[in-house]
């Protein structure tokens, strides 16, 4: 079988099965891409508007959230790559906020028992996410002090609103009046390190993060509709993100209003969850990095820098206190989540999904790079059912080779 032939095969049997998930209206919209070995099929269905009066297309843009993380991962690491970086090295000298750390007793403790941090944060500890910063996910629902005296100082965990974030610098300097919640490399704590590493890496370079994404990522590959806010001449092409119906009601309602959080440019770039995309482009970062960092003539990063960023971080401790996903299956290398046990029948090596509706994922024993946007964000920390369906279909479709 031909590659065009399972790519066909592929993008047939998606259709078939997300066209009446659409249709019962949750998501109201989607867009889809698949790349098997440079093949590539890319489809759309249903609507950006609640009255369907605007249907989505391929180039539809949508807000990626929490899939801009790997983008701002691979950013650094062609910083490391160039010397700008270093994995090992303390982070000290550029963010001066973050240095001599004091750290909990107990994580749910009272903020005034801390000790010295061991050592000072690393590159390293911001990209695997063990800076000692960071949402735990077996606490939440029952807020620790830290977590309760963050919240009123307005650094609460939540949805992407990059309009209401503090700017950069202010933000920083207000993190580190905190103490960290665990000791530097002890713990796996999600999204904060990722906004670090935004910051890290505009005052590594003297620029704006969205500056060097786009030198060192975006231009590269072609991703002209990625960014931190859409363009006015493209907003044709952006429409809501809505909350998922309510169960009794049916209704849903809108998060985030076409002239909102991303109509104009953010107060803070988050490397966190900032970006819009579209399905192309994320299907052009994803084949770089299945392609072991080049695609086209134009390398991004080198071979062994895809390996180490892919590759899984935490040790079997650091998975069993607080794991990415909630079954224990992934892991995570620098700036990504990483599939711990690889099997035929589950696709994905690494990639990561994010809670206003994306999700993108490279299998390597596939030769696939898939990317699946829609305008709903998540109700829970697990996968929506069209997700689900997209992921079950390409399984059954595209074979391990």
């Amino acid at each position: 079988m031909s590659n065009r032939t399972m790519a066909d095969r592929a993008a047939e049997a998606l259709t078939t099965a997300l066209t009446p998930i659409v249709e019962g209206g949750s998501p109201p919209g989607l867009t889809w891409g698949i790349d098997v070995d440079g093949e590539r099929r890319v489809g759309a269905l249903g609507h950006l508007d609640a009255g369907h009066s605007r249907s989505t297309a391929a180039d539809t843009i949508y807000r990626i959230s929490s899939v801009t993380k790997p983008v701002t991962a691979v950013a650094a690491l062609a910083l490391v790559e160039d010397g700008t970086l270093a994995l090992d090295a303390p982070v000290d000298d550029l963010l001066p906020e973050l240095a001599d750390r004091r750290v909990l007793v107990r994580p749910d403790g009272p903020l005034e028992e801390t000790e010295p941090a061991r050592r000072p944060i690393t590159v390293e500890d911001v990209l695997s996410f063990r800076l000692g910063h960071g949402m735990d996910f077996t606490t939440m629902g029952t807020p620790t002090p830290l977590d309760e005296a963050m919240t009123e100082a307005g650094l609460s965990a939540g949805p992407p609103a990059p309009q209401q974030h503090l700017p950069a610098d202010e933000w920083l300097a207000l993190l580190g009046t905190f103490p960290l919640r665990h000791q530097p490399g002890e713990r796996w704590l999600y999204n904060t390190g990722a906004e670090v590493l935004g910051v890290l890496i505009s005052r590594a370079t003297g620029t704006s993060l969205g500056s060097v994404l786009a030198d060192r990522v975006l231009g590269p590959l072609g991703m002209r509709d990625t960014g931190f806010s859409v363009p006015a001449e493209h907003s044709e092409r952006f429409g809501a993100c809505f909350w998922p119906p309510d169960p009794e009601t049916g209704f849903a309602g809108v998060y985030d209003p076409p002239d909102g959080q991303w109509a104009s440019p953010p107060a803070f770039e988050g490397g966190d969850a900032g970006l819009v995309s579209t399905v192309e482009d994320l299907l052009a970062f994803g084949a770089m990095l299945r392609d072991g960092g080049g695609r086209g003539g134009t390398r991004v990063l080198l071979p062994g820098s895809v390996a180490a960023m892919t590759t899984n971080r935490l040790t079997k401790a650091q998975l069993a206190a607080n794991s990415p996903s909630p079954d224990g299956s992934t892991g995570w290398g620098l700036g990504v989540g990483v599939a711990l046990t690889p099997t035929p029948s589950v696709v994905g090596s690494y990639g990561w999904d994010g809670g206003l509706g994306s999700a993108w994922r490279n299998d390597t024993a596939r030769g696939l790079s898939a990317v699946l946007l829609t305008n709903e964000a998540w109700a829970a920390p697990v996968p929506t059912a069209v997700i689900d369906a997209f992921w079950t279909v390409l399984a059954e479709s595209v074979p391990v080779t």
